[in-house]
């Protein structure tokens, strides 16, 4: 089923979304500032590529990573977190986008809290 639905994924949508999170991760780098936000971009990019039949895991972040997710958090991670929730509850509405909509509510913790996360 991970096969199938990360093909369908892609097909729908995923490449054009992970395309726009490496845009936005390559803009983040131009500046010194921005690259640990870029570096997340990127991680959140590759995981948006193929999400089915992976795992995430929130945590193991110390204090810089604290304050990193902190900084997330307030410019970016609730608008991202908001609009995959509302999303995955979108496809939740049909028995057919269910699976899809799990998907987004990964999505939206990772676009949470990316700073220490780790993707299995």
């Amino acid at each position: 089923m991970s096969f199938l639905g990360n093909i369908i994924w892609l097909l729908f949508g995923g490449i054009v979304a992970a395309i726009g999170w490496f845009a936005a991760g390559l803009i983040l780098c131009v500046t010194i500032v921005g690259i640990p936000f870029g570096v997340q971009c990127m991680k959140i990019a590759g995981f948006v590529l193929w999400p089915f039949g992976r795992k995430i895991e929130v945590g193991n972040f110390g204090v810089g990573g604290l304050l990193l997710n902190i900084l997330w958090l307030i410019f970016f991670g609730w608008g991202l977190a908001l609009g995959h929730l509302t999303t995955g509850v979108l496809f939740c509405i049909t028995i057919i986008g269910i699976p899809f909509g799990l998907q987004h509510f990964k999505l939206a913790k990772l676009g949470l809290l990316p700073f220490g996360a780790k993707i299995n």
